[in-house]
């Protein structure tokens, strides 16, 4: 008889027998244990603006410290990452070898993040879902650290066990929402719902960050969706929004980019929804590219460029996370 054990790791909880490998492509039954195949194994480190990952409301100006892993659980058509997202399937490929992967512990990342002078440690590129093991494990030395802070983006699809084990490391998660259940099920093999929760959980904590990025694709994604996906957002608590243009990447070559004139409809109608904060991105346009206090209107940061105009903007306008101008507490991490 099989010696099968199941990963807690994420939604899809994969039932794996002795060897196998889960629909991430790197949790793996080894001798009854599910192991994460892939720790230690950094295929991308880097210094990004913090504004990059994106977070507009996280410590405005400074810049993090990327690390990742190769990984996903979930399989969207549009990856732009797929090299490190899609680690089985391009593995078979002969591009593969393309890739140079180091071998370093939490503690060594840890260290060339502070070897930079950097305090903001951002989990990226793949989903740190799947090599969670290896992101909690650095998460604790940075959070040892003065001013350390942990920013994770991520598709959302923790196990609510999963999740509860990052509250308190984690300072700050930008989510990607995608669609309705039926664009998950089409394009990314994945369900709406269990992220709407954990976002839900998340906010209800206050022990960090949300932001969510929605990838809009024009021809799939309708303002009818927007609309919707506006309610289900307000109504988990959600307060920092970015709409995205789509740019064609990986089995979605065939489509043209979202147009700027589709992506405004798409903010105008996601400003409907009542989330107080609602950005643009991949856009060319400076509408909806400033942080403005829902109290007074006033202008707080002009622009979210990765120039760091905008950490000086937060330090003038955004005192102690309020308005300067009336006070209203601005939602984020601004100190």
């Amino acid at each position: 008889m099989s010696n099968t054990v199941s990963c807690n790791f994420c939604i899809y909880r994969c039932s794996l027998s002795e060897g196998e490998t889960g629909v991430c492509g790197v949790r793996q039954n080894r001798n009854g244990r599910i192991e994460t195949a892939v720790y230690g194994q950094v295929a991308a480190l880097g210094i990004d603006p913090i504004e990059k990952k994106p977070f507009y409301h996280v410590l405005p100006g400074r810049s993090a410290f990327s690390v990742a892993l190769p990984g996903c659980n979930f399989h969207c058509t549009y990856c732009q990452n797929y090299e490190l997202s899609q680690y089985l399937e391009f593995k078979k490929s002969s591009r593969f070898s393309e890739f140079k992967y180091q071998h370093l512990q939490p503690a060594e990342v840890v260290m060339r993040m502070k070897d930079h002078g950097l305090a903001i440690m951002a989990y990226t590129y793949s989903d740190p879902v799947v090599w969670q093991d290896y992101m909690l494990d650095a998460a604790g030395l940075v959070k040892q650290l003065p001013g350390g802070k942990n920013c994770m983006i991520t598709n959302g699809s923790m196990t609510p066990e999963a999740l509860e084990s990052m509250l308190g490391l984690i300072d700050a998660f930008n989510i990607d929402v995608k669609g309705n259940n039926a664009f998950y099920r089409q394009y990314c093999g994945g369900r709406l719902d269990p992220v709407l929760q954990n976002i839900a959980r998340i906010e209800d904590s206050g022990k960090a960050v949300v932001e969510v990025t929605t990838l809009v694709i024009e021809g799939i994604h309708t303002l009818q969706d927007i609309r919707a996906l506006g309610r289900q957002l307000f109504d988990v608590g959600v307060r920092v929004w970015h709409l995205s243009r789509f740019f064609p990447a990986y089995n979605m070559l065939d489509r043209a980019p979202t147009t700027e004139a589709f992506l405004q409809e798409a903010l105008e109608t996601a400003s409907e929804s009542g989330i107080p904060f609602i950005y643009s991105g991949n856009s060319s346009s400076r509408s909806y590219s400033a942080t403005i206090c829902p109290g007074c209107g006033n202008v707080l940061i002009p622009s979210h460029s990765y120039y760091g105009e905008a950490g000086e903007a937060a330090r003038l306008n955004i005192p102690d996370g309020k308005c300067r101008n009336c006070g209203t507490s601005i939602y984020g991490l601004f100190a």
